[in-house]
């Protein structure tokens, strides 16, 4: 690594990061269009050039994403963006987080109360949870959050991805353990951009299935109920964009590789072989691994590195030339390519005033 620059701070590193695909960018933005909104100026309030909307592989940092959340919430009053039967008011969720912390002493009371809460609301989302019993005796009891979103106007499928996201989400910070899924079940075919999937569930995805659902082994909704209003108010001012955004890594052999990369940045960039040993399995069953969910090492190091830089340079306190360095490209010519090939566009154009 060459040394960094002293007028420029390095990358965050170490918190579990992902860019945002501009297919979920166009979706956040849609109900706002049909309400007759400034979607140029919502744009602007969460700092996303407009011009990427035109560039099919162009992408946005967590941080962005939150604020253009949160900008169409503010926009429209409503918390399902437009997109609902019914608005859904700002608050909403919020008061369900407050219903199910202070009145649930285990997961599945916290799981029923906030189905309860949300079938209050002409327009809310409608879920609910299922037991189980394994039907073999090596096999584990499941428990399912089944949804029901076909009262939504919803094409892209924006608001079964933030459902299912942010239920698994919030269920895990509740009992503050992460809630491994067994799978995830989607109730419509398979998306265009389905590869983000590993990104935002780290777990098998069936798509065309009865319904759709959060599937997980069931001993877990007897974990009981760990957070405090303290608690709640730092979860809820990182809500909601954050908690969309926010990378959960999963017990796919892809999110285990990119956990173990990111832990080791910014001081190197590890190699198959260290990734596999780490692992306690051999270089030649991790690619195996791999490539039985569709990716490689290569692939998933290049993510991680995008997603880095695109994190970075969207915050104006790191050169090119630095960031290059630290993401293990040789020269900065490399990284140029690499990143155009990655996103679409240059480095400086996710720069601040780029």
């Amino acid at each position: 690594m060459s040394a960094r620059s002293e007028n420029h701070a390095p990358p965050a590193y170490g918190a579990p990061t992902r860019s945002v695909a501009i297919h979920h960018v166009r979706a956040a933005l849609r109900g706002a269009e049909r309400h007759g909104v400034d979607t140029t100026a919502l744009l602007e309030r969460a700092a996303i050039p407009p011009q990427l909307l035109e560039v099919p592989l162009a992408r946005v940092s967590p941080q962005q994403f939150a604020r253009l959340t949160k900008a169409v919430w503010q926009a429209l009053d409503d918390e399902l963006q437009g997109l609902g039967p019914q608005p859904l008011k700002v608050g909403t969720f919020a008061m369900m987080c407050h219903a199910v912390v202070h009145c649930s002493p285990d997961l599945r009371t916290a799981l029923d109360r906030g189905g309860t809460f949300y079938r209050l609301f002409p327009g809310g989302p409608r879920f609910h949870l299922e037991e189980e019993p394994g039907k073999e005796t090596d096999a584990h009891d499941e428990a399912r959050v089944v949804f029901d979103l076909t009262a939504f106007d919803d094409p892209d499928h924006y608001l079964a991805e933030s459902a299912t996201v942010v239920l698994h989400r919030v269920a895990g910070w509740l009992i503050r353990r992460r809630i491994n899924l067994t799978r995830v079940e989607f109730g419509y075919p398979v998306p265009g951009h389905a590869l983000e999937y590993d990104l935002l569930y780290g777990a098998p995805c069936t798509f065309r299935a009865p319904h759709t659902a959060l599937v997980f082994d069931r001993a877990v909704l007897d974990q009981p109920v760990l957070q405090d209003e303290q608690g709640l108010h730092a979860f809820l001012r990182r809500a909601p964009g954050d908690v969309l955004a926010r990378l959960d890594y999963g017990s796919t052999a892809a999110a285990q590789v990119r956990r173990l990369l990111g832990q080791s940045l910014p001081d190197r960039m590890p190699d198959p072989q260290d990734i596999a040993a780490r692992l306690t399995v051999s270089a030649q069953t991790l690619r195996r691994r791999l490539a039985a969910e569709g990716t490689s090492f290569q692939q998933i190091r290049d993510q991680l590195r995008r997603d880095v830089a695109i994190a970075a340079l969207a915050t104006g306190t790191v050169s090119i030339e630095d960031l290059s360095h630290q993401l293990g490209f040789s020269e900065p010519s490399a990284f140029h390519r690499a990143f155009k090939r990655w996103t679409g566009s240059a480095p400086r154009s996710y720069q601040p005033g780029g």
